[in-house]
């Protein structure tokens, strides 16, 4: 088959995407990768030499009635013409949109061309792409069974949000720490604020590194673009062991060193945290569209599987207190541990793969 996939704008809707690729491209399938026009999309797919990309124009869908709706359709336009187009060379058998705008007009076009199109939404409840998307597609496949109410149930089927074939197998603890030059008779605390980093958690983290220094901790912290040499002066004035970058594309290495987390709760972020059993402190972005995160975080406090701050309530304090209540209880570690253990996508990309491939008109 010759298949189409749309996730570009967030590591959220592009990593999936191409654990997705991956599965399919082992198969046999030709697979062209639609990606939207953001560094974070250049920077995850420079390496990916073995995957087709093509990089379409996209924005976020404003108010229905507000004046910026023009421009959106405007954009939206310059999107679907060159869709139809690489179509009409690429003849695609199926398409797959895992969410966001850059998905919607890959998903049009595959109607225009009355062949099967999918999407695939990772979150508890769709953003306004997905709920459009959705309409148009033959299946819509989930993260979270708690979506489903949102799409009609005989469209629907719940698969687990895919992870990346690089981060399938853990690697040793010790190998991994060695990869950041941190100590293996250290707890290590991994800072992660997702793709584009994440000001609230780094500012917290900031304000939390006295206290967390005296517990004996060691901090891997990626830290975004924008904030990754005010953060590493911070740790250089306190003298903290830490390993501290932008970005760090081995993922694996970063999750197989952790004992424990600080992150956000985008719907990919928490897949791999479970897949690896990280117990977590969630922060839930506080301006995320339909308030996603705050509702995929709940279904994990809800499971025990981690500990939800909102960012307006957290301080260094704060934030140090419930750090230290998780590590230095080995107990309540280990049943955390097995908890996400519990909610972790079991095979989600084969599974997605499976549908695709298994589809009848």
């Amino acid at each position: 088959m010759r298949i189409v996939i749309a996730g570009g704008g967030t590591g959220g809707h592009l990593f999936p995407a191409l654990a997705v690729a991956e599965v399919l491209r082992e198969r046999g399938h030709e697979i062209l990768i639609f990606i939207s026009e953001k560094e974070i999309d250049a920077q995850a797919t420079k390496d990916r030499g073995e995957f087709r990309f093509e990089k379409l124009p996209s924005i976020g869908m404003p108010k229905l009635f507000s004046p910026a709706i023009f421009g959106f359709l405007k954009r939206f336009n310059e999107s679907l013409a060159p869709c139809r187009a690489i179509y009409r060379e690429f003849k695609p058998d199926a398409v797959l949109g895992m969410g966001g705008f850059t998905s919607t007009s890959p998903i049009l076009a595959g109607r225009f061309r009355k062949i099967p199109t999918f999407i695939h939404e990772s979150n508890a409840i769709p953003g306004k792409a997905n709920r459009l998307n959705g309409r148009l597609a033959s299946m819509v496949l989930l993260g979270f069974s708690e979506c489903a109410k949102y799409f009609p149930k005989s469209r629907c089927e719940v698969t687990g949000t895919p992870i990346r074939r690089s981060l399938a197998t853990k690697i040793s603890r010790e190998k991994a720490l060695e990869a950041f030059g941190l100590q293996p008779d250290r707890k290590t605390l991994f800072v992660m604020g997702g793709s584009q980093g994440a000001q609230g958690i780094n500012k917290a983290v900031t304000e939390a590194l006295p206290q967390l220094k005296a517990a004996g901790l060691q901090i891997i912290h990626l830290t975004g673009k924008h904030d990754e040499q005010a953060m590493l002066a911070s740790y250089q004035r306190e003298n903290f062991p830490a390993y501290v970058a932008a970005f760090h594309h081995r993922m694996e290495e970063a999750y197989s060193a952790a004992d424990c987390a600080i992150t956000r709760s985008g719907a990919a972020s928490l897949a791999e945290l479970a897949h690896f059993a990280i117990p977590s402190i969630l922060i839930p972005y506080p301006h995320a569209a339909e308030n996603h995160q705050a509702l995929n975080a709940e279904i994990f406090d809800r499971a025990g599987a981690a500990v939800v701050l909102n960012e307006s309530e957290t301080t260094g304090e704060t934030l140090a207190q419930k750090v230290r209540w998780m590590i230095e209880d080995p107990s309540r570690l280990q049943q955390m541990s097995e908890r996400l253990r519990q909610l972790a996508p079991q095979d989600a990309a084969r599974r997605v793969a499976d549908v695709i491939e298994n589809f009848k008109t």
